[in-house]
């Protein structure tokens, strides 16, 4: 019998199994984010450097691509890590240190999330009905380039998530209020109602769900284009109300959509 495969060492080149096969892919996942977090904090990885590619990450720490693209989605939720379909991944400015009690409230559970939406309705609503009267055509181009990302990230829930940040971060651009863009670079990726379980398993969103969300972006995006505040108000309520009913429906608390 073959001794322990390095794939399923944890980070430490020791080869031993302090906790269970079960276990092991969690853990490891685990560790290579506070790897990686550490070196994009503490400046190794200067914001806007290429993070090193997916093989290289196998090579040099011993796991498997799944473990890898595990790591990386869980950095864009933080908001350090932002990747391009194509060209790799790349650091984002880490956000200042502060107070615990100024830090942003990062979502975890179902109902936070929910709360979450909740709240980005409001504000939200009024951002888009806001940027129907002041987008540039350079704005409505930032509303493309994301929806086009979104469309073709073909289900891949950490790119999805990350062009689904920028949609919306765009509008918010897109009013001239440098407080509405405030608050979504706030949140940051973590803002995007995406299950945890499909972050966690690196899985793909499925073509219903991603072809509803990409409907729903563009009639936003065609609402502020127009120029009326009321329709694009509307379409971003709408937007959000159906947010809503995903996460209820993906967490089990109602009908399935």
């Amino acid at each position: 019998m073959t001794g322990p495969s390095r794939r399923n060492r944890l980070p430490g080149g020791s080869g031993a199994y302090p906790l269970s096969m079960h276990n092991a892919k969690p853990n490891l996942a685990s560790a290579l984010v506070g790897h990686l977090r550490a070196q994009i904090s503490g400046g190794a990885i200067p914001p806007g450097q290429k993070l090193p590619s997916e093989n290289e990450l196998i090579a040099e720490h011993g796991v498997s691509r799944t473990v890898v693209r595990e790591a990386i989605t869980r950095l864009q939720a933080e908001g350090l890590v932002y990747t391009r379909r194509g060209a790799g991944s790349f650091a984002l400015t880490p956000p200042p240190p502060a107070e615990p009690a100024a830090q942003a409230l990062v979502p975890r559970t179902v109902e936070e999330r929910r709360q979450l939406i909740e709240y980005r309705v409001g504000f939200e609503t009024e951002a888009a009905a806001v940027a129907a009267r002041s987008r540039t055509a350079q704005d409505l181009s930032a509303m493309d380039q994301a929806l086009r990302g979104f469309e073709a990230a073909a289900g891949n829930a950490a790119v999805s998530m990350s062009c689904d940040f920028e949609f919306h971060l765009a509008v918010a651009r897109a009013t001239g209020n440098p407080y509405f863009g405030q608050a979504v670079e706030n949140f940051g990726p973590s803002m995007i109602a995406m299950p945890r379980g499909r972050l966690d398993s690196a899985d793909t969103i499925t073509a219903d769900r991603l072809g509803s969300v990409a409907a729903e972006h563009r009639a936003v995006r065609d609402a502020i284009a127009s120029g009326d505040p009321h329709m694009a108000a509307a379409a971003m309520r709408m937007h959000l109300g159906n947010s809503m009913l995903r996460l209820q429906s993906e967490a089990g608390l109602g009908p399935a959509l």
